[in-house]
């Protein structure tokens, strides 16, 4: 009688982790640094998004068009800075540079509510909407620039889902701490409490460089020439990421992508506006309505995260997964302009803010895992910053001049439908061009002594774009 194997409990749990969350059990602690990274990212910037929306409405609506346009320009004027010092100082530096900047301006938005609160008004309201902006974007692009440069394009589609749970649970965290911690500590507290929340970020940002390394396999030593050190310097010049953008249709595509779906999100976003300023002038229960909306969103992205968005990027690919949000955005719209209530405006808008954080975020930063390391920081931040502002921009004084036509709900469902088609074409194409690439990348790396079980190392540098067709 052949002897009777059993299974231990330890044995077990790497199947458990590969069955249920695609993980293998040394890959666990680089996805959960990266989680508690996105978790404080966006626990942070959700503390703070209901006041910078109920401040920016304080003088009208069409003052919210021209904040925008100032955003557009603030994120323009920082790119260079930016790009500047992502050529002179190494990784750690620069994003602690950055981390440490928008800190450094909440404590000192924190003394002047304290010290001088005569001096707020609605002009430094103003500004406080457009510092959030620029923070807002700077924030989580450097975020995910980093998981861009640490995981390669495969770890990508498979961790990039699981880590996006830490920033929807940061998200759902931020609007109920603002709403228990508002009356018993003050406002002005609450960007102290944001601020404690970055500096956690950054400490998560320093593990993700220097503890992750320290489990690679022996074969990582047989890479380490195409693997950048943190040693290493980026190079470059200041506008190199704005030059690579335009130089590259694969970077241009994500360019025009993210164009289209901000223009789309922003036609969303005012029509929000115009219903919120219908049913109340009081700037407090504006903010518990936006609050409130934020939250039920964020509950939505959860479940989408926890259910679906893997196992769409996994099965159907990048491409699908990047059209469902431009499908999901034209057929809102057609909701609304039949129906026209403000509950299918929350639903239209549940949607969209779930499907693009619980699928459309991870497949699109997904999309920088195979270029080159310049361009996941500079390029990245120039299509993440100034072209989401420009959608903005766009959106807004599209929506104003289509509203001084008077053209109703009808009328912008039949700009966004086309606007969408266009859209989920870009996105398909991005799908096949990321997965040529990604074959070129794996064809130049394969060696021998890479045929292991264990993780790839997780610091991979592909060749520069322009050695691939699509760029």
């Amino acid at each position: 009688m052949p002897p009777t194997t059993t299974t231990s409990p330890a044995s077990r749990r790497p199947r458990l982790l590969q069955t249920l969350f695609n993980l293998r059990r040394e890959e666990v602690g680089p996805v959960l640094i990266g989680a508690v990274f996105f978790f404080c990212v966006l626990t942070a910037l959700m503390l703070l998004r209901p006041a910078r929306d109920a401040l920016g409405m304080e003088r009208g609506i069409e003052s919210i068009r021209w904040l925008f346009v100032g955003t557009a320009v603030a994120t323009l004027a920082v790119n260079p800075l930016f790009g500047w010092l992502v050529g002179r100082l190494r990784r750690l530096q620069f994003i602690g540079v950055t981390y440490g900047f928008f800190i450094a301006s909440l404590v000192g938005f924190w003394a002047l509510l304290m010290f001088a609160p005569g001096a707020i008004g609605q002009r430094s309201g103003q500004v406080f909407y457009v510092w959030f902006s620029v923070f807002n974007l700077f924030v989580t692009m450097v975020f995910w620039a980093l998981l861009a440069d640490r995981f390669t394009s495969e770890q990508g589609k498979r961790f990039f889902a699981l880590i996006s749970v830490g920033g929807t649970l940061g998200a759902i965290l931020g609007p109920w701490l603002t709403s228990q911690l508002a009356v018993p500590l003050g406002t002005p507290s609450l960007l102290l409490v944001a601020g404690g929340f970055l500096l956690v970020a950054l400490f998560a940002a320093w593990l993700l460089v220097h503890v992750v390394p320290d489990r690679a396999t022996a074969d990582a030593a047989v890479h380490a020439p195409r693997f950048a050190a943190e040693s290493e310097r980026i190079g470059g010049s200041a506008w190199a990421g704005l030059v690579a953008v335009f130089r590259s249709r694969y970077l241009t595509a994500i360019a025009g992508y993210v164009l289209l779906m901000t223009v789309l999100a922003t036609f969303i976003y005012f029509t929000r506006l115009q219903m919120v300023a219908a049913v109340s002038d009081s700037m407090d229960a504006r903010a518990a309505i936006l609050g409130n909306i934020d939250m039920w969103t964020q509950v939505a992205v959860l479940v989408l995260q926890l259910t679906l968005t893997g196992k769409i990027i996994q099965r159907f690919g990048l491409g699908v997964a990047l059209a469902i949000l431009p499908v999901a955005t034209a057929l809102g719209f057609i909701g609304l302009a039949i129906y026209g209530s403000f509950v299918v405006l929350v639903l239209l808008e549940a949607t969209n803010r779930a499907v693009q954080r619980g699928i459309t975020r991870p497949a699109r930063e997904a999309l920088f895992t195979v270029v080159s390391r310049e361009e996941k920081y500079k390029a990245k931040a120039f299509v993440d910053t100034f072209m989401y502002r420009t959608g903005d921009v766009v959106g807004a004084q599209t929506e104003g001049a289509l509203g001084r036509l008077g053209l109703a709900l009808g009328g912008l469902a039949s700009v966004v439908v086309p606007l969408a088609f266009a859209w989920a074409a870009i996105g398909i194409w991005l799908g096949r061009a990321h997965a040529r690439r990604a074959a070129s990348v794996m064809a130049d790396e394969t060696t021998p002594s890479t045929q292991h079980d264990a993780m790839p190392p997780v610091q991979r540098a592909p060749r520069p774009t322009t050695a691939h067709p699509e760029g």
